[in-house]
């Protein structure tokens, strides 16, 4: 059996088993079992174990349930709901009012997990009950959180990027530099859609709220003061240099316990109760990532990545077409691969093809974890779709079509910065010079 043909195989495959209702995590081990023990001549045992240990095995996934508790804390002791009776009299003439706080949030975390999955996990457990509660569209905030989730590997720091950068051997640094503004270009998108979908679906809105007087607002803002003190404080501690991305996860729980405690709102009952939801989603997450590493080792046995990056070097296409097929490749991989699977096993060869175009290899790794960020919330295996299917109880295909829009904004971020590219160079050459 040919490489692509073997890719065909591992598609229906895990198309089948997914559409058959079998767990996301056990669907990804399977089609990973399936596809060393028929098509290479590997250990698929052996393989599986190692996969999952060194999947898990990480001090850096270590921030994913702390930040994932930290959420579930503030959830559970309605620190959450505070937070939003404070933002809701300032957003009240906004369109699309709270809606705009998940784009918020998830940019404001995102800068401090470096995790998409933790991103997207911990920003939903927090705002998709309040905003239910209010009676915003649950399809919007649904979408909005699993595309704005992506902005965990966005914004710096991001473990992606690092991995991009040791890839690419380019400066770390600088590839951090160059994020920062695709970031905010992408989270204007994201508000903007949300902005004209609330003028073109007022019906649709929840009433809005008696108008306040600024005295009024300023009282109401007190509430808040303390999980904007937590956030302030965890995002110094990282851009300060004084904590790592998995001390910064420990702080936020103490401070999040702290802040429950000082507010009388901390009982057993909620701390148990929270200790056992951040548990259940962080085995989730960890057996999809485990799954999905396992599969990760049978796509790099087969050689279906590099055949597909080969197929298009053989192509000898223009600078322009090039970019072209790359973004079709990037997309077919990332049904099955999550992100630094996909840059690591085509880096050898998309590098010198990228290189050889014309392109600067910093604004080429921004262009990368775009698309990384649409493998996210694509169908069969994106991640945010997994996450929360979970925390939601409704299909992944269902979230994957409410997710339509902002991912079509996502691709519009793309073009921009194809078309300008000194979205993406402007901030790092401003700084650091322009590379040589």
């Amino acid at each position: 059996m040919d490489t692509l043909a073997a890719g065909a195989f591992l598609l229906i495959l895990m198309l089948l088993m997914l559409s058959g209702g079998v767990w996301i995590a056990m669907t990804l081990a399977i089609v990973g079992w399936a596809g060393q023990a028929f098509l290479t001549t590997s250990q698929p045992g052996l393989n599986l174990f190692s996969a999952f240990w060194e999947s898990n095995a990480s001090w850096e996934l270590a921030a994913l349930p702390l930040f994932i508790w930290m959420g579930e804390i503030l959830f559970r002791t309605k620190l959450s709901e505070e937070m939003f009776s404070g933002l809701a009299p300032w957003l009240n003439r906004v369109p699309g009012r709270l809606f705009h706080t998940t784009i918020l949030g998830c940019g404001i975390f995102g800068s401090v997990s470096g995790s998409s999955a933790a991103t997207c996990a911990t920003i939903a457990k927090v705002s998709l009950p309040e905003l239910k509660k209010r009676g915003y569209d649950e399809n919007i905030a649904i979408g909005s959180l699993a595309t704005a989730g992506t902005l965990g590997i966005l914004i710096p720091p991001s473990i992606t990027m690092v991995v991009y950068a040791v890839a690419a051997d380019a400066s770390i640094i600088r590839i951090f530099l160059a994020g920062f503004l695709p970031g905010l270009v992408l989270m204007a998108l994201f508000s903007g859609y949300i902005a004209w979908w609330a003028l073109r679906n007022k019906g649709k809105m929840p009433p809005r709220e008696a108008a306040t007087t600024l005295r009024e607002k300023l009282r109401l803002s007190r509430n808040l003061v303390p999980c904007a003190l937590l956030i302030v404080f965890i995002c110094w501690s990282l851009v300060a240099g004084w904590a790592t991305a998995t001390e910064c996860a420990a702080y936020g729980v103490v401070g999040a316990l702290a802040l429950a405690a000082w507010s009388r709102s901390l009982t057993w009952a909620n701390f148990t109760e929270s200790l056992g939801g951040a548990a259940r989603t962080s085995c989730m997450i960890m057996f999809i990532l485990a799954g999905a590493a396992f599969l990760t080792k049978t796509m790099a046995f087969t050689g279906i990545p590099r055949e597909l990056a080969e197929w298009v070097n053989g192509m000898h296409l223009s600078p322009y077409a090039l970019i072209t097929a790359l973004v079709v490749v990037y997309l077919v991989l990332g049904t099955a691969l999550d992100g630094i699977s996909m840059i690591v096993l085509t880096a050898a060869v998309v590098m010198p093809m990228i290189q050889k175009a014309g392109f600067d290899l910093i604004w080429f790794g921004i262009f990368v974890i775009l698309l990384v960020e649409i493998a996210e919330v694509t169908p069969p295996v994106g991640f945010n779709l997994f996450v929360l299917q979970n925390m939601t109880g409704k299909d992944s295909n269902v979230i994957a079509r409410a997710a339509i829009p902002f991912f079509l904004c996502l691709v519009v971020c793309i073009v921009l910065i194809t078309v300008f590219p000194q979205i993406v160079t402007v901030v790092p050459d401003a700084l650091m010079g322009k590379a040589k």
